[in-house]
């Protein structure tokens, strides 16, 4: 695998309807690098009667890593729920086990700037050594690069970094010569796509993201200038994540929806950022 930035394709662009064998074999074949495992995921795996050195074991067979590790959330409520909290222990596990060193993390809820970094403090302590990856989504808590930023410098924790995907960057309006130096330093890892000019209405953009997105380079968005920030701004993604959730791409089975994903983002990347599919493979 690409030893440094690996390619990745999230664990939303295969669905939940697949065998964890289907899902690394699916990816493996396209050319992917890397699988993304949500909590969920991963738990459906070991509902098929898997054990962790069995999910390894399919991993090795396919000649590939899980490399993204997802989703916590709700980690600002007062009251958390014991599902939140078991789920937040099995993506410490799942780093464990996987070798993965962030996990993708998302805020629902709208707080205030001083209490979610209060509680966002709580969550990176809990975390260890391992880091929380913030990701600014439009419809979310954490909307954009500005508020997500005022929390991060607020808890002023080492351990918290942020996850840009352009699908979220480009719904919330954010220009492309919006990040900044300082700002690129705090990201731990990238997820690409794209998206129609129009967007859903405000109260049903999550359904966009969750039913709609476009494969990288296919929309109005121009992918490669997304992956050119990251680049110019100095940004080492840990992980090139590609985040397609397309009902419309699914149809056509999770074989199609990882080699199309995959050849779009090679094409992205030859444009864009050629050096990192000429990196070291390891053996």
């Amino acid at each position: 695998m690409t030893q440094a930035h690996p390619i990745t394709i999230s664990s939303w662009t295969l669905g939940d309807q697949c065998t964890f064998e289907d899902r690394c074999k699916a990816a493996s074949a396209a050319g992917y690098d890397g699988i993304g495992l949500r909590a969920e995921t991963y738990v459906d795996a070991l509902n098929e009667g898997l054990r962790d050195n069995d999910i390894l074991a399919i991993l090795k067979k396919y000649n590939i890593c899980c490399t993204e590790v997802e989703y916590i959330v709700q980690w600002c409520d007062e009251k958390r729920s014991y599902e939140q909290k078991y789920k937040e222990q099995t993506c410490f596990h799942m780093c464990e086990l996987f070798g993965v060193k962030h996990i993708n993390t998302g805020l629902m809820e709208d707080y205030s700037i001083d209490y979610t970094a209060k509680k966002l403090q709580e969550l990176a302590s809990r975390a260890g050594d391992l880091i929380i990856a913030l990701e600014p989504m439009p419809y979310s808590g954490l909307p954009n690069l500005s508020k997500t930023w005022k929390i991060m410098q607020k808890a002023n924790c080492d351990n918290v970094y942020m996850l840009l995907d352009m699908w979220h960057w480009v719904r919330a309006n954010q220009p492309y010569d919006l990040l900044t130096k300082e700002q690129a330093q705090r990201v731990i890892s990238i997820q690409i796509d794209d998206a129609y000019t129009r967007p859903y209405a405000e109260s049903i953009l999550r359904d966009e993201s969750m039913h709609d997105r476009l494969a990288p380079g296919t929309g109005d968005f121009d992918t490669a200038s997304f992956v050119k920030m990251i680049r110019d701004t100095g940004v080492d993604p840990k992980v090139i994540g590609v985040e397609v959730i397309s009902d419309q791409y699914m149809k056509k089975g999770i074989e199609y929806v990882a080699n199309y994903t995959y050849k779009q983002t090679v094409g992205v990347l030859k444009k864009a950022w050629p050096e990192i599919l000429n990196e070291t493979v390891q053996a």
